[in-house]
């Protein structure tokens, strides 16, 4: 279960937003091997992934990566997303960027660099994953941002970003094809997300 370690509201930038910033990384710092996340003025720790989560990022990966590869894109997680000084910081469970993206600093990448981030839920990162990371997300100019949701047996595409959030959403339920528009013009099979 995630726990959540500081909740403040959002403020103006201001020594607030300051303190907030030194205790996120401080407690980066304290839990190297877990992700740690800034999301709407809470710092919140996830707990490990299961073996089910990484399965499911396992198979989108089979399905990625040829592709990817081709484009000289790199499938990458364990980088943070940049979203703007005084914003949120997210640590998606799954990014593809371009092979030399623009990077804020050594390990966040510049939010509208991305071709593709991906969250798969768990219990604890529901509401953050559904709601408030997209919309986040899409003001940042995160193109294409795919939940994938196997307690609800649906997979989310959310694509066009814009200051109000997304313009469109395909959802369908896991079993179904999923597809990526340019620049990838690729099927995901939801199916084999799933499978044992």
């Amino acid at each position: 279960m995630a726990k959540t370690l500081d909740r403040r509201e959002a403020k103006p930038m201001s020594t607030n937003h300051q303190e907030l910033e030194r205790h996120y990384q401080k407690t980066c710092d304290q839990w190297p091997d877990r992700k740690v996340e800034l999301i709407n003025g809470r710092i919140v720790v996830r707990e490990l992934p299961t073996l089910n989560h990484a399965k499911v990022i396992l198979q989108l990966l089979i399905q990625l990566i040829p592709f990817a590869t081709a484009q000289g894109w790199h499938p990458v997680y364990d980088v943070k997303l940049f979203l703007g000084v005084q914003k949120d910081h997210y640590r998606p469970d799954l990014l593809v960027v371009p092979k030399f993206p623009r990077m804020w600093d050594d390990e966040n990448v510049y939010a509208e660099e991305t071709l593709l981030v991906v969250e798969v839920v768990s219990p604890s990162s529901r509401d953050d994953d559904h709601v408030t990371k997209p919309e986040n997300c899409a003001i940042a100019g995160v193109p294409l941002y795919l939940v994938i949701d196997a307690t609800q047996n649906l997979a989310r595409l959310l694509s066009h970003p814009g200051e109000r959030g997304y313009q469109q959403q395909h959802q369908v339920i896991l079993g179904e094809p999923l597809e990526l528009p340019a620049p990838w013009d690729l099927t995901i099979d939801t199916g084999k997300l799933v499978e044992g």
